[in-house]
């Protein structure tokens, strides 16, 4: 019998134990604590994860039927009880999770800083901005009420597409404004970011302009500007028009003074015409169109996110218990790409993930054990369509 390490212990070893003890003492999550610390939590949650259950009984159960390799694991604790998980998720402070994915987060992106999916050459970093929601039973999650009788909390996301990984991102109440995110980002010199329409304010882009960083942000139809010049484009292309423009309201030019460059494209697949905004006059017309076009990488990610890990059936009712089963998702997503990357597996998330789900008891060596592995009966078609992250 093969004497190596669990599925599960190689996959814990990829994510730094000093960084979470600094995370868990920087908001007391251990303090008055006699069963159950931070890290068994932090595990309990991840295994549920990665094993595809859907409830915190699930996973109690699922533990406690193994208790005598829980060691081996990487737990230190010899059992697990419902009532201490569930207060552990209800109680403990969700930051110290949060705090845990930004460190993976940090380790992701400089694994993806030379990832060659994204096609196109720019000198600074890449960014898509956007956020969703995700919805609640308003009878049990009283607290996420948002008006018209539903429930739910809302995810603002950064998201680097060198590897759509995640740069920074918040969890809030969906009342909270989408432009409210924008005040807490510090804009990289000489960085792109691609936002829709939700984040059209004029202070604030002027903020970003005003930190030598560039936005790509579709216009609204109400837009007072005046023409100053006009740039050839390539019609065929599906290029409109280029225009450097300067705004006429009296309101609106004073929160951004500068020009602008307007540009009008229509997809020729979707038969649509759009109207950019961008403080870049270098670029080619057709790649602002194109650096446009990656932000439904984040559309994918957020549908990526909420079908694949376990978010669509929550494992607690407060929003501490939410805010953390979503912060300690979100590693699980980083964890994996992690491991990918690391090891070099030529596979996407989607196919990793459903292979880890179901060894995470065996003893094979990771790397092995994802070469390897074939899957069964996988339409490609639907594949493409949801998965196309292309990880």
């Amino acid at each position: 019998m093969h004497q190596g390490k669990y599925i599960f212990a190689q996959i814990i070893e990829f994510f730094n134990q000093y960084e979470l003890d600094k995370c868990v003492k920087r908001y007391g999550g251990d303090k008055k604590v006699r069963k159950l610390p931070c890290r068994d939590q932090f595990l309990a949650m991840m295994f549920g994860q990665l094993a595809n259950l859907r409830s915190l009984r699930g996973i109690v159960i699922c533990l406690n039927a193994h208790a005598k390799y829980l060691y081996h694991l990487g737990f230190k604790s010899k059992r697990f009880v419902l009532t201490t998980l569930t207060r552990a998720n209800e109680n403990r402070d969700w930051r110290i999770y949060r705090d845990l994915a930004q460190v993976l987060i940090d380790n992701a992106r400089k694994l993806y800083a030379d990832d060659n999916d994204f096609k196109i050459e720019l000198e600074g970093v890449p960014y898509v901005i956007d956020s969703s929601i995700i919805e609640l039973c308003l009878s049990t999650f009283t607290w996420a009420d948002y008006g018209q009788e539903r429930g739910g909390i809302k995810i603002h996301t950064q998201l680097d597409l060198r590897g759509n990984i995640p740069s920074f991102f918040l969890i809030t109440e969906v009342i909270i404004p989408d432009l409210d995110f924008l005040d807490l980002i510090d804009f990289e010199k000489n960085a792109y970011y691609v936002m829709d329409r939700s984040y059209y304010d004029f202070r604030r882009l002027y903020q970003i302009h005003s930190q030598s960083a560039y936005f790509v942000i579709r216009a609204k139809n109400y837009l007072s500007a005046k023409r100053l010049y006009s740039r050839k484009v390539d019609k065929s292309a599906g290029l409109c028009c280029d225009q450097t423009i300067r705004l006429t309201d009296y309101k609106t030019r004073k929160k951004y003074p500068e020009k602008l460059r307007r540009i009008k494209y229509r997809d020729r697949e979707t038969d649509r015409c759009y109207v950019f905004l961008t403080n870049n006059f270098k670029l080619e017309a057709q790649t602002v169109a194109d650096l446009y076009k990656h932000r439904w990488q984040i559309e994918l990610f957020f549908k990526w996110i909420k079908q694949h890990l376990r978010v669509e059936v929550f494992w607690g009712c407060s929003a501490n218990a939410v805010k953390t089963q979503i912060c300690i998702a979100l590693s699980a997503f980083l964890l994996v790409a992690i491991i990918k990357r690391k090891i070099g597996i030529n596979r996407n998330l989607y196919e990793i993930l459903q292979i880890l789900s179901v060894s995470l008891f065996d003893k094979t060596l990771i790397n092995m054990l994802l070469s390897e592995f074939g899957l069964l009966n996988i339409d490609e078609q639907a594949q493409k369509r949801l998965f196309s992250l292309n990880f």
